[in-house]
């Protein structure tokens, strides 16, 4: 059961991190493409805690997240500013009114490869 419910995190997850990389390699959308990092870390976040045993939260705040997670790996403190950072867009950007926040091209590649650290490291955490 706690396999099959981290397989369908994890693929949702998937989902978000693969169109991250098809829109910033074909559009200038940075707002859209770092939703679906924020979402695919989410998403990969949650599936651990729960297969782990936490019970599901319906939050978006990957800093929160990213501290439950701290309790299994503590190498995790190294994400917290990240999951910050883009918690804080997440927000911005899901709740107008303003403009629309304005991250260079170079920025969201560096952030898609800290998430993709995080997840590659969460899987590693599930297969331990």
């Amino acid at each position: 059961m706690k396999e099959q419910v981290l397989k369908e995190w994890f693929e949702r997850g998937k989902h978000d991190i693969e169109v991250a990389k098809i829109l910033l390699a074909e559009e200038e959308y940075f707002d859209v493409v770092l939703f679906h990092i924020h979402q695919a870390v989410e998403k990969y976040l949650k599936g651990f805690l729960i297969f782990k045993g936490w019970e599901l939260k319906k939050i978006h705040d990957l800093e929160v997240l990213i501290t439950e997670v701290i309790s299994f790996d503590i190498e995790f403190q190294r994400y917290l500013d990240f999951g910050r950072k883009l918690t804080d867009f997440y927000y911005e950007e899901r709740y107008p009114p303003g403009p629309v926040t304005s991250y260079t091209k170079k920025e969201v590649r560096e952030m898609l490869e800290i998430a993709e650290e995080i997840i590659n490291r969460l899987k590693e955490g599930v297969r331990q």
